[in-house]
């Protein structure tokens, strides 16, 4: 046996849960130290991770110690730091140190909320932070709220609602909407028709009507800032015509609806008060680790019709409101703990300076990016998302790509707007600073100084 490890009376090892405890929390403030100077993307191989495991478990018990020294030298190089204030890839998802030890909290509580019974409190908290949550994001009053794990489960368990409401077949999104719609689709057998965009990559309102007209629509799926240019469906227009044909209409706004709790950026919430559900993801922008999904309603009947489902072995003689009637999932994790201590903690004013710095933050790499001849914005920048491309061709942003990644100073991600190549840099983790911006502005630049370089080079035979 190691040593560290006894067998108590039960058989389980012996664990000094205030020592081992503070020695992980001290692993996590120095973590939370050091991640700036780390590589952004993960420095390794595929399978590298799995080939310095050992194939089978551990017989004998092991201390903790043992569990700290390889996470550092086993799974640190294989870790991608979705903390780092220099990943600018897809969406950040930045997790609060007061979330952290909410996390902890809830993990030792370890409740399992499947009906009000079961926990009280974690039922009745999660729907009165619902309340608090669409209080500050300026939502209408009287919505039903829950929380999911993802917008994907979000946005699945809406379209279930919606299929249930209208027996209809098809389901419409802009081609911009995120892989989860057609994921969605895919899994409830519902045609995926997808509508094309205008040049700020809108959905395209007159084909989303042509196709409402034919009758057969489940739902609309509305984005309110689309993950490839955080472009912003016309949901008023959208919202006019799902009330005119009876069609559900859904709107994600999982990035983009944070920054509702700043007055300037809600007039990218006109229409949302005529959605039938709408989801924000907390833990994209609200510095709630994942995971953390806020799905609200307007139609919670046609939630419950859909999804309530009681055995005998969960009926309770108590008049109470259980929130796996929901969604799909019947067991519930205290999600709920983690965006209590985050709202607390930081306050309406504690978050809206946090948005409005990320914003504040991308609108001076738009302007770097604007004065600079060689690089071109790609869309219009909206919230704190710039899309940008150099204006050396698809070849070139790819190889540029690809070289500041791998240098591990940024990580950044690409899409493809307009059928070309484009760059995205999304600013949102509470802790980058002009610095790190300014730091990957000045990566991007070397990387394409040395592409044009190497270019040359083999030109002229070098």
């Amino acid at each position: 046996m190691s040593d560290g490890a006894r067998p108590s009376r039960d058989g389980a090892p012996d664990f000094d849960l205030r020592a081992e405890g503070a020695a992980a929390l001290d692993w996590v403030a120095r973590y939370l130290e050091r991640v700036p100077e780390l590589p952004v993307l993960a420095q390794v191989d595929s399978g590298e991770i799995r080939g310095q495991l050992p194939a089978a478990p551990p017989e004998e018990p092991e201390p903790f110690s043992a569990v700290l020294r390889d996470l550092d030298e086993l799974l640190m190089p294989g870790l991608t730091h979705w903390q780092h204030p220099r990943f600018f890839s897809y969406f950040s998802v930045t997790s609060s140190e007061p979330a952290i030890l909410a996390e902890l909290i809830a993990a030792a509580l370890n409740q399992v909320a499947f009906i009000w019974r079961t926990s009280p409190a974690a039922t009745e908290l999660e729907l009165h932070m619902l309340s608090w949550l669409a209080q500050l994001l300026g939502l209408p009053d009287g919505w039903h709220g829950h929380l999911e794990d993802t917008a994907s489960t979000s946005t699945l368990a809406a379209l279930v609602a919606a299929r249930h409401r209208t027996s209809r077949p098809a389901i419409v999104c802009s081609e911009h909407a995120h892989s989860s719609v057609e994921k969605a689709a895919r899994m409830l057998q519902l045609e995926l028709r997808p509508i094309e965009t205008d040049t700020e990559f809108r959905m395209r309102s007159e084909l989303a009507a042509a196709q409402l007209r034919r009758g057969d629509v489940a739902a609309v799926v509305a984005t309110v800032g689309t993950t490839s240019a955080a472009a912003v469906d016309p949901v008023p227009e959208l919202a006019r015509l799902c009330e005119q044909t009876g069609t559900w209409l859904h709107v994600d706004a999982a990035y983009a609806g944070a920054a509702w709790v700043c007055d300037e950026f809600r007039w990218s919430q006109a229409g949302a008060a005529g959605a039938d559900s709408l989801v924000v993801n907390p833990h994209k922008w609200l510095f709630v680790p994942v995971d953390c999904s806020a799905l609200w309603t307007r139609e919670p009947d046609v939630f419950r019709e859909a999804f309530r489902l009681v055995p005998d072995y969960l009926r309770a003689e108590e008049e109470a409101e259980n929130l796996s009637d929901y969604g799909p999932a019947l067991g519930r994790r205290f999600r709920a703990l983690k965006l209590w201590t985050v709202l607390r903690c930081f306050g309406q004013q504690g978050i809206q300076e946090r948005i409005r710095e990320a914003v504040q933050l991308a609108t001076l790499f738009e302007e770097w990016v604007r004065a600079d001849a060689d690089w071109e914005l790609a869309a219009p920048r909206h919230f704190s998302l710039v899309c940008f491309r150099h204006r050396g061709g698809e070849a070139e942003n790819l190889r540029i790509l690809e070289a500041v990644n791998a240098s591990g100073e940024v990580f950044i991600s690409h899409t493809v707007l307009g059928g070309q190549v484009t760059l995205r840099l999304a600013v949102g983790n509470a802790r980058t600073s002009q610095d790190d911006v300014a730091r990957a502005w000045q990566a991007l630049r070397s990387a394409a100084g040395r592409s044009r370089l190497s270019g040359r080079g083999s030109r002229d035979g070098g």
